[in-house]
């Protein structure tokens, strides 16, 4: 015999109960204490004893990174009287920070190839073009 799987229950309430109220519960609650103990707490001294070494700290930039840094400018010095504008002058453009070897960049350069400056440590100009490698123009 096992157990069955269906089981029949019948519960009947012959009276209705009666509403659930909250009423005779307070709502506010008051504590009231009359004096606290008093606490004490021992602590033994405590003594620290460390000994620092003088530290010698060594720090060295040894060469700046290569970098180029964009500076825009835009000035404007004007005269006006009585809120009207009588006279204005903008001076507007862009300056540079290079800490790199200055090899200039196509935009920058004007009228043919610069020289190069005497403080470039290396030579970055390309190789000569041979004879043989230049290529001749149509008749």
């Amino acid at each position: 015999m096992g157990v069955p799987d269906e089981f029949d229950v019948d519960v009947k309430i012959e009276p209705p109960l009666p509403p659930v109220t909250v009423a005779g519960i307070p709502d506010t609650f008051h504590i009231h204490l009359e004096e606290l103990p008093k606490i004490q707490l021992g602590v033994d001294p405590l003594d620290i004893k460390a000994k620092l070494e003088p530290l010698e700290l060594s720090l060295r930039l040894k060469e700046l990174p290569s970098r180029r840094t964009h500076l825009p400018a835009n000035f404007s010095v004007g005269l006006s009287l009585l809120g009207f504008e009588l006279m204005n002058v903008t001076l507007c453009g862009e300056g540079q920070l290079i800490s790199e070897p200055y090899e200039p960049n196509p935009c920058e350069i004007c009228g043919g190839r610069p020289k190069k400056p005497a403080w470039v440590p290396e030579d970055r100009s390309p190789p000569p073009v041979k004879k043989e490698d230049e290529i001749p123009e149509p008749h």
